[in-house]
């Protein structure tokens, strides 16, 4: 059961007595990172919110913005993760790429780590799979649905740039950085599907954040902040 117990600046998805799924803002990161990064990381701040130990389950990057689940005991860290491990999880995100794509695709492709924190694509790399479609062709740019089955680092990101449509504001991936002279990654974990600890099934959302959708419009977007 859903139990917002007070105001709070998190934007808190879902809580019950197992894990709680929150919205990570644009900008924000999971976990202390190297190096002075401004701002608390999610982790510290959910923390000090609920006055517990939290465990992290998956992570965003942190330009990337959207649903995020933290467990609240070992064991039902245990349980999501392993699903997590297995590709069981169902996860669709909502990204703007740049320039204009006409169908759906499969992008499989092998992912491998190349130093100063980017990925690439190389024979030698783990296995990686994504698939994405079309949901608004847009001014020089398009939004996608993209279903990644693998959770490689950056692997949408490196995938849409491999097929000539990098994600739009992205610093790393693209001719000209950031993509499209955009503000922030265009990147938003919307949804995630899995079984619940209870065993029941389970889906969670997270609306477009307001700095997503305001950019969506400035493209002659349609789309609403609210999910389908």
């Amino acid at each position: 059961m859903l139990q917002i117990l007070q105001p709070m600046a998190i934007d808190l998805v879902y809580e019950d007595a197992h894990f709680l799924a929150v919205s990570k803002p644009s900008g924000q990161v999971v976990i202390p990172a190297r190096g002075d990064l401004p701002g608390e990381p999610l982790l510290q701040e959910l923390e000090k919110l609920k006055g517990e130990k939290l465990y992290v389950v998956h992570r965003l990057d942190r330009g990337a913005s959207g649903i995020l689940l933290f467990a609240r005991t070992a064991k039902a860290h245990r349980f999501l993760s392993i699903q997590f491990e297995n590709h069981d999880v169902k996860k669709t995100y909502s990204v703007l790429a740049q320039g204009v794509v006409n169908t759906g695709g499969h992008i499989e492709q092998p992912l491998r780590a190349f130093g100063s924190g980017r990925m690439g694509i190389h024979p030698q790399g783990k296995l990686s799979s994504t698939d994405y479609q079309v949901r608004e062709k847009l001014k020089e740019s398009t939004l996608l649905d993209v279903m990644p089955t693998t959770g490689r680092r950056h692997q949408i990101r490196v995938h849409l740039f491999s097929i000539g449509h990098p994600v739009m504001g992205d610093p790393l991936y693209g001719k000209d950085r950031p993509v499209g002279g955009v503000s922030r990654l265009m990147l938003h974990a919307t949804s995630l599907e899995f079984r619940h600890p209870s065993g029941r099934s389970l889906t969670l959302r997270a609306d477009l954040p307001t700095d997503f959708s305001d950019i969506l419009k400035a493209f002659g977007g349609s789309y609403s902040q609210t999910v389908e």
